[in-house]
């Protein structure tokens, strides 16, 4: 277990800090890094992170985009794992990128991804009027895009089928859903070592949210993860109700672990508001101490 030095975790959300769970046209959100980096600023966030689904791609731009607003900048990955029949998406942070272990392992989910929202499009196009090349037209990045079901599910908006993304996750694109296809993933135990080995932090994203699986992880579940190296919980989330946010800090606190927030933006992509959850300047202290990379301002 890493030791605290000195760090005292937060009881209650920050009210000033960081917001560093943001996603952006590199994965499947609707926005630049650029944009990012002006609206962290122009919000008076302390500092962002970029934290795309399964890559790095982002990066660049979003250091050059901090750099030119004087924002500093978190840099991170959500990462889609599997911890016996749950999904589940963990923060990596401040590792380092050229990690073989790790470009492997986004390599190996993005393509993964790729087969099964083929997949997926080809099941829905019997009933929908979609088509890949119409899902490809929202890709903002090319290939360097982590392609997904927000794809399909604007594919979907642009023909009509729903006013809103949002709209076609509750519907034809939920995971509930009789054309759902899970993404195959990497183990969250598999995560955790991959981050750990490329000098990064690894945090579990939103881990009280019921809306994503039909269970919560655990107790038990998240406890050995602590063992393996676990660093912290996205405790402050809007998809976290009260007695979930509780549960969370007590773990924390059992475990010394990191208490992080964020607000999981995706511009235009949800209704999650820049900033609406933040991170405290203590924790993400400990974040960039514990990490191989600096602070990048």
């Amino acid at each position: 277990m890493e030791s605290m030095t000195g760090y005292v975790m937060p009881a209650m959300p920050p009210a000033t800090g960081w917001d560093i769970h943001c996603h952006t046209v590199f994965s499947d959100g609707t926005e630049t890094p650029t944009t990012l980096a002006e609206q962290s600023k122009a919000l008076r966030l302390c500092g962002v992170a970029i934290s795309d689904h399964d890559t790095t791609a982002g990066w660049g731009e979003a250091e050059a985009a901090a750099r030119q607003v004087g924002l500093p900048l978190l840099r991170g990955t959500e990462i889609t794992a599997t911890d016996e029949d749950l999904s589940v998406h963990m923060l990596g942070y401040q590792y380092d990128p050229a990690n073989a272990h790790i470009v492997n392992l986004f390599e190996t989910t993005r393509a993964a991804r790729l087969r099964r929202t083929q997949r997926m499009v080809e099941l829905l196009s019997r009933d929908y009027p979609i088509t890949w090349q119409s899902v490809l037209d929202q890709v903002k990045e090319g290939g360097k895009t982590t392609i997904g079901r927000p794809h399909i599910a604007d594919a979907l908006v642009s023909a009509g089928v729903y006013e809103n993304r949002s709209q076609a996750f509750a519907d034809a694109v939920n995971s509930a859903s009789k054309y759902y296809i899970p993404t195959p993933s990497p183990t969250t135990h598999e995560v955790v070592a991959a981050v750990k080995e490329a000098g990064g932090v690894v945090i579990i994203a939103h881990a009280g949210d019921l809306s994503r699986n039909p269970r919560l992880m655990t107790d038990t579940q998240i406890e050995a993860l602590a063992d393996e190296g676990l660093d912290g919980l996205e405790v402050w989330h809007r998809g976290n109700p009260p007695e979930q946010r509780e549960r969370l800090l007590d773990i924390c606190r059992r475990r010394h672990l990191l208490v992080t927030g964020g607000s999981d933006w995706h511009g235009k992509g949800k209704p999650n508001r820049l900033g609406e959850n933040l991170t405290d300047e203590a924790t993400v202290a400990e974040i960039v101490r514990r990490g191989v990379l600096p602070l990048y301002r």
